[in-house]
Formats: structure tokens, C-alpha cells, sequence
């Protein structure tokens, strides 16, 4: 059984500086579980604006943001951490991996911090993620010896770590050439279609856009089709 897992009820959004410019206009939408969907539009448009602003790390907004069927409003910051580790996955266009790290203690790191499972059984989990994503014999190499097409997979592996409800992206293929980006298209395509992953991914490429179940276009900060 499908549920919606998250609703924008009349989101908007206005930046003060100095003058006050309205960057998000009446957003409306719900995404269901399963479901792979994209938004796109022009620079500018408001995608990551919106992102941010559904991902909870921007709360100076109107409207109402429901995560799961709860409301985000007036949410302690403490609150709004522990949703964003427990039900959201991120993967952005720049991996922030810790060199430091192998890639397996990189996956791992979210589901430490969420404290919810023994350091093995974390370990076994970030183990199964990297199965998954057909990654595994990189487990024990430093984050800093892999490839750029790589390191955007731990990325996806690592964001689905704590089993989010919903995985969000920012332009996850916007530093990858096109073999790369058709890979991780891919790896989301089955996250969404074997694994019943909710994907909300916002990208430039209309090509990794047009194979989605469903597109959001935005422009000056309006939703324009794609409800």
C-alpha cells in the first residue's frame, strides 16, 4: 500500500535583502512511497530553495511542510535533527565524504550518530548498502583512493543507511560525466522500482528527468506542471 510521505500545502518563501523578493509562490505537491520523482526548471527557479526548505533545514517559510503525516511546524531544531537522520536520506551534488575514513565507515557514520543500533549491527547494515550498490569490494579502501563516480555511490549508499522514509538529491549527477550519471540513475531507478525507495531528486539534466515517474517543473518560483 502506497502512502504520502510528504505534502507542500501552499509553501512560500521570501528573501529580505533589502528588499523583500518572494522566491517561492503557493507550492503545492505530495509524494507518495516508491515513488522517483524529479524537479527541474532554470537557475534560479527556486528547486533548492525548496529543497532546503522540505529537507527541514529551512523553517522561515509559509505554508505547511508534512513529513510522514506530521507537521513540521514549529519544531525544535533538535527535533527537526533527529527527523532529518531518522527519515531523510541526502545525497548532494558534491559527496562530502571524510578522507579520513574508509568507505565503509563513511556509510556507517549517520546510523553511529543515530545511535539506534549496535556499532555492528550498523556495520553489517552499511555492508548490505554497499551489496546493494554492487560496491562491496570497496569497503575497505579510503574514501580518497576511490573514483568521483564512486564516491557518489557510497554518497547514495550512505544516505540510505538509517532507512529513510524519502531520499533527497541535489543535483546528484551534476559533477559526473554521462556514463557515471547513467549509472546512478540507474542505482536510483531500482531504489525506487525493488526496494519501494522514495526518491525526490533536483537536477539540471532533462535526460535523467525524463526517465523519472514524475516530473516538478518550476519556474520563478512557481510549480509550472507536474503537481
Amino acid at each position: 500500500m502506497s502512502h504520502t510521505v510528504l505534502q507542500a500545502r501552499d509553501i512560500c518563501k521570501n528573501f529580505h535583502d533589502p528588499v523583500t523578493i518572494q522566491v517561492l509562490k503557493n507550492i503545492n505537491f505530495s509524494i507518495d512511497s516508491s515513488e522517483f520523482v524529479s524537479v527541474i526548471g532554470k537557475s534560479g527557479c527556486g528547486k533548492s530553495t525548496l529543497l532546503y526548505i522540505l529537507s527541514t533545514m529551512d523553517t522561515d517559510f509559509e505554508g505547511e511542510l508534512l513529513i510522514d503525516g506530521e507537521s513540521m511546524r514549529n519544531r525544535k531544531e533538535g527535533d527537526l535533527a533527529k527527523i532529518r537522520n531518522e527519515k531523510i536520506g541526502f545525497v548532494f551534488q558534491f559527496h562530502y565524504l571524510l578522507n579520513e575514513f574508509t568507505v565503509l565507515k563513511n556509510v556507517m557514520l549517520p546510523g553511529l550518530k543515530l545511535g539506534k543500533l549496535s556499532d555492528e549491527a550498523v556495520e553489517h547494515q552499511a555492508m548490505e548498502r554497499l551489496k546493494i550498490l554492487g560496491i562491496e569490494d570497496l569497503a575497505l579502501k579510503m574514501a580518497h583512493q576511490i573514483s568521483g563516480g564512486e564516491k557518489q555511490r557510497v554518497a547514495i549508499a550512505r544516505a540510505l543507511i538509517n532507512d529513510p522514509l524519502i531520499i533527497m538529491g541535489d543535483e546528484p549527477t551534476g559533477n559526473l560525466d554521462k556514463k557515471n550519471s547513467e549509472i546512478v540513475f540507474d542505482i536510483f531507478k531500482e531504489l525506487a522500482e525493488v526496494y519501494h525507495q522514495t526518491l525526490l531528486i533536483v537536477t539540471h539534466d532533462q535526460s535523467f528527468a525524463q526517465k523519472t515517474h514524475r516530473i516538478i517543473e518550476m519556474e520563478d518560483g512557481q510549480i509550472i506542471s507536474g503537481h
